[in-house]
């Protein structure tokens, strides 16, 4: 069930890199628009606990080299979302566009977690 979850995940990266917190933490990064919901509330070890991806860092905490080419073994994890996500990396989506990418692309793709506005930015935390 591990791998396949980690094959599954390196298939998402691939399929989302190409379209388009650190721990539990509420999401205070820039937004292409403004705000029209409560932030979301984001808790980051349960979910990856759950979802089996405690292995899997670099799904989310990705890093590119200066050409566009995902580095593989490298990871994010120490970096602010916002300092890539910002949109002043050619080819980049903003912060707000890359988590709604990521979140929503993931739960779409396995069919499960939420998917729906109110689901996340619901203002509560869970």
């Amino acid at each position: 069930m591990i791998l396949a979850y980690r094959a599954l995940g390196v298939f998402l990266v691939a399929i989302l890199l190409t379209a388009g917190p650190l721990f539990a933490s509420v999401l205070d990064e820039s937004l292409d628009t403004p705000r029209t919901r409560p932030l979301s509330h984001f808790e980051h070890d349960s979910h990856n606990e759950i979802a089996e991806l405690e292995e899997s860092c670099a799904l989310c905490h990705h890093l590119f080299d200066d050409n566009g080419a995902l580095l593989e073994d490298e990871s994010s994890e120490e970096m602010a979302c916002r300092d890539c996500h910002e949109g002043s990396h050619s080819g980049m989506p903003k912060t707000e566009a890359a988590f709604h990418n990521r979140c929503k692309g993931c739960h779409l793709a396995i069919r499960q977690g939420p998917i729906a506005c109110g689901e996340c930015h619901s203002g509560k935390e869970e």
